[in-house]
């Protein structure tokens, strides 16, 4: 299959056939397929695959995991500062587990490719700053609506497609919302949203925000001018968690929140399926 995406982006030509277990065997020149364990006290193993996306100025990697059923509604994971680690492929399991067809691409390829990053460990923190800081937002949304073009024609899509992202990946998440639009999307602590409020008032799909109340990185003023600029949106929802901290719901993390997360991940699926499976 081949595609052109918007503003003049290119996707590899491929063919998709079913393969043994939860997966999908990608067949094409350009792929690189492995099996990514997870460690505890992450969720179980996953299954998934990567896949190489020719974009324009290069290839972007994506982590691909299907459902059980081998079909879906597409839903992009966007990650945190530290790239496609351990974390976010968990993530991808979990939404998989929910029935969708989950697809985590690399936001910093066009800085660096493989990126794979721990919180926990103080070089990569620092690696992951230094990526932060000269991410391009304008040209990453851009690419972030060419991947929601290319996987909506995966073979076992439904046809929906939809965002979530974290941290940096949420922020991503309403701008790719404002500015291109899809059928649902998700930000959890989207950092740095205040600077973009004016984007607010173009969001027409429907967004879910979470928001940590005592979130270190989104500070309590943030908070308000986001919760503000929302306001008079009625396709923005956000939930608020007293006492919680930034990434409140990344598994293993230091703020992680048991409760916060499981009511913040039960949201997320409920809106998701009312948008992308009830409506289909």
């Amino acid at each position: 299959m081949s595609a052109r995406g918007r503003g003049g982006i290119f996707f590899a030509s491929a063919s998709l056939r079913p393969g043994a277990g939860r997966g999908l065997i990608f067949s094409t020149k350009r792929i690189t397929a492995q099996t990514i364990a997870a460690t505890s006290p992450l969720p179980e193993a996953s299954m998934g695959q990567y896949v190489d996306i020719e974009l324009d100025g290069g290839s972007t990697r994506a982590f691909v995991e299907h459902p059980p059923s081998g079909k879906g509604p597409v839903v992009l994971l966007l990650h945190e500062v530290f790239g496609l680690n351990d974390d976010m492929r968990a993530s991808c399991r979990e939404l998989a587990d929910q029935g969708f067809l989950a697809v985590a691409p690399e936001l910093f390829w066009r800085q660096e490719r493989g990126v794979d990053l721990s919180p926990r460990r103080p070089a990569d923190v620092g690696r992951a700053i230094a990526l932060y800081e000269v991410y391009d937002r304008d040209q990453g949304a851009e690419d972030i609506a060419a991947v929601m073009e290319f996987a909506a024609t995966i073979p076992g899509a439904s046809g929906k497609t939809g965002l979530v992202g974290y941290c940096l990946g949420g922020l991503m998440a309403y701008l790719v919302s404002a500015r291109h639009g899809a059928d649902a999307a998700v930000a959890y602590y989207p950092g740095m949203a205040d600077n973009y409020l004016s984007e607010a008032n173009k969001i027409q799909s429907p967004l879910m925000i979470h928001l940590g109340g005592d979130d270190e990185y989104i500070s309590q003023e943030a908070q308000r001018l986001v919760n503000g600029a929302v306001a008079a949106n009625p396709a923005v929802l956000v939930h608020a968690y007293p006492g919680c901290g930034h990434a409140f719901a990344r598994h293993s993390g230091e703020r992680y929140d048991a409760d916060a997360a499981a009511l913040a991940n039960a949201r997320t699926w409920r809106f998701l399926k009312d948008k992308l499976i009830a409506e289909a």
